[in-house]
């Protein structure tokens, strides 16, 4: 199957939302700016996305063979479990957002832009999984992200782009030599079908962070992955 491109995600910020986000309180002549700032975005912004069906070939204790592609991570094997089809994915804040929050100079106001391209990355995220669920109804999926779990380092960005072909003509999402993606508002990963529920977050010690999405359990990999 050919990569699914999506590359006309509309973008419809909540104001509100972020300006709660960002700490800005509405009355103020902030808040007046950072409006401002998000109506530029919304008529900018082009985020993307694209994802495919990939299929597990091989697998053993810490690896799986996708398409051909050896993907080394003892977590990511065994929450594969016997699933045979998966689907890598990239999604994107697009580089259109990406290159007007570069222009913008005052450190406040970048702070803010930030914050604008977040939201049309989750926008672009969200648009890939519902667009998956929906044409190919794969039931329960958990995600897991190369560069979230040391067991999973970043360097597999590049077996997961070759999986996906050429993200950088598809969506604009290149990769830096240091595996880092540019627009650097955009999430690469894989989708897959589980019966049982799984989040990055459940092996990540980092504490304080905004985007955790389930607590640490710090005897979860010994319990459930080294067992």
């Amino acid at each position: 199957m050919d990569p699914v491109l999506l590359r006309a995600i509309p973008f419809h910020a909540n104001a509100d939302a972020l300006l709660r986000q960002a700490h800005v309180r509405p009355e103020t002549e902030d808040a007046e700016r950072m409006r401002e700032l998000i109506a530029e975005a919304e008529a900018i912004a082009r985020p993307k996305g694209m994802y495919k069906i990939s299929y597990v070939e091989e697998r053993s204790e810490d690896a799986v063979v996708v398409d051909g592609i050896k993907l080394s991570s003892r977590v990511l094997s065994a929450n594969l479990g016997d699933a045979r089809r998966i689907f890598p994915f990239v999604a994107t804040c697009g580089r259109e957002l990406d290159a007007w929050a570069s222009g913008i100079d005052d450190l406040l106001e970048s702070f803010w832009a930030g914050t604008i391209m977040e939201a049309a990355l989750a926008v672009a995220y969200d648009a890939v999984a519902k667009h998956l669920h929906e044409h190919l109804q794969p039931g329960s999926t958990a995600t897991m992200n190369p560069g979230s779990l040391p067991d999973w380092p970043m360097s597999e960005q590049a077996q997961l782009f070759a999986l996906l072909g050429d993200p950088l003509q598809a969506v604009g999402v290149e990769l830096t030599d240091s595996f880092l993606m540019r627009p650097i508002k955009s999430v690469s990963g894989l989708h897959f079908p589980t019966e049982s529920h799984f989040e990055n977050c459940q092996l990540c010690p980092r504490e304080h962070c905004p985007g955790r999405r389930a607590p640490y359990d710090k005897d979860l990999f010994a319990r459930q992955y080294l067992a």
